[in-house]
């Protein structure tokens, strides 16, 4: 809807992330008055828009994503940073859906079928991310951070579709030639992408490798069937946590994962639902929690290395 509108979507994780003064933006945003208790996504999205006054408007996911992203947005319109809102029905009802989706494009100057040309025009981008992913799990090709990158790129594609495909189909070209990854442990990570920013080159060095990136894959839209509310129905993430279970013990099995690692964030409401996943996965589980940018502690590094050990005599070949 807002490449529909004429306009270019920013992620503003992605740009408080990848920026090298990230911490930078979360003390600003402690020193305008947000509390040292309040995860740092949210304090690192405030910091990025302050100093990249460019971007004059942002579309809050009041529902679906973070709890705290209605108090963001308020304090983004005291600044007078202009806002839109769009919620995600918990009860995964399609007429509540199709509304808001109707009422987004209304407020952005679009409506859906010029959004669901957009839609179909970014299918070919979406099936080059379905064979990174391939060659992640099924040709063991790619390295779990790799499709991270990739995988979590896609919320917004860089704000440039046609770069964005065609980096990724230079990269793909050169991954295919590569000869096969050899670590024996096969991972999932499962949760919102890491704020850590080796976790996943710190599980290659101790003999394991992420075959699954749960909500990135879902970034990327692995369900595409129909239109646009379809593909937002059978996108996992917004809703409650037995969908994404669901979705995340189908595709232990489809990659036969031996072990999973969920990521949660400090003082984050998503960090409640380990208790669940602890008890619905069927295989062993380490959870990790994150709070600031930077690097695995030498704590977890040491329980990640024990997880990994323990995993070893359990490892089986793919069929």
């Amino acid at each position: 809807m807002i490449w529909a509108s004429g306009n270019a979507p920013i992620d503003l994780n992605n740009l408080f992330i990848t920026s090298p003064d990230r911490s930078g933006y979360i003390r600003y945003a402690e020193r305008e008055g947000y509390p040292r208790n309040v995860c740092a996504w949210i304090k690192g999205i405030y910091g990025a828009l302050h100093f990249h006054p460019d971007i004059k408007t942002v579309v809050a996911v009041t529902q679906g994503d973070c709890s705290n992203t209605q108090a963001l947005m308020e304090t983004l319109m005291l600044k007078g940073i202009g806002t839109l809102q769009f919620a995600f029905p918990y009860n995964h009802d399609s007429e509540t859906l199709t509304r808001e989706i109707d009422r987004l494009a209304r407020d952005l100057g679009t409506d859906r079928p010029q959004a669901e040309d957009v839609l179909h025009r970014l299918e070919p981008v979406r099936a080059l991310l379905d064979r990174l992913d391939d060659l992640t799990w099924k040709e063991n090709l790619i390295t779990g951070y790799e499709n991270h990158l990739w995988l979590v790129s896609s919320s917004d594609f860089n704000g440039d579709i046609g770069r964005f495909t065609r980096e990724l189909t230079e990269f793909l070209s050169l991954a295919e030639k590569r000869a096969p990854l050899r670590e024996t442990v096969r991972l999932a990570y499962i949760g919102v992408p890491p704020i850590l920013d080796d976790i996943y080159t710190v599980a290659e060095i101790y003999g394991a490798r992420f075959v699954f990136n749960e909500v990135q894959r879902q970034f990327s839209l692995p369900n595409r069937e129909g239109g646009l509310v379809e593909h937002y129905l059978a996108y996992t993430y917004p809703y409650d946590v037995f969908r994404r279970l669901d979705y995340i013990i189908a595709e232990l099995e489809r990659r036969a994962v031996h072990g999973v690692v969920h990521y949660v964030q400090s003082f984050c409401h998503r960090h409640i639902e380990d208790l669940i996943i602890r008890k619905k996965i069927p295989v062993p589980m380490l959870t990790i929690e994150g709070e600031s940018p930077g690097t695995v502690d030498e704590r977890t590094k040491i329980r990640l290395q024990a997880f990994i050990e323990m995993l070893e005599p359990t490892r089986k070949e793919i069929i």
